[in-house]
């Protein structure tokens, strides 16, 4: 099933990949007490990514961007594959 986000059509289960990561990206910042602005330099992007990424914006990001974010915060991210 797809979705239309952003102008473009999106995979649901794309778009819940992407959300599940984002929720990871913002429990990590919390977990840590970081501010927007810590993070955002830790992840070497504007603040500005963060605050898209606590508003759910997920049609400006894609899954390996979200990955490689986790992984600037020391996460691993595995996948699993169901039929």
């Amino acid at each position: 099933m797809k979705k239309r986000i952003g102008g473009k059509n999106v995979n649901r289960d794309s778009l819940l990949i992407r959300l599940e990561l984002m929720h990871e990206i913002i429990t990590v910042i919390q977990d840590n007490g970081w501010t927007q602005a810590e993070a955002a330099k830790r992840l070497g992007v504007a603040q500005a990514r963060i605050s898209e990424i606590k508003t759910g914006k997920v049609a400006l990001f894609t899954i390996d961007i979200l990955v490689n974010m986790l992984a600037a915060f020391n996460r691993r991210v595995t996948l699993k594959v169901k039929k």
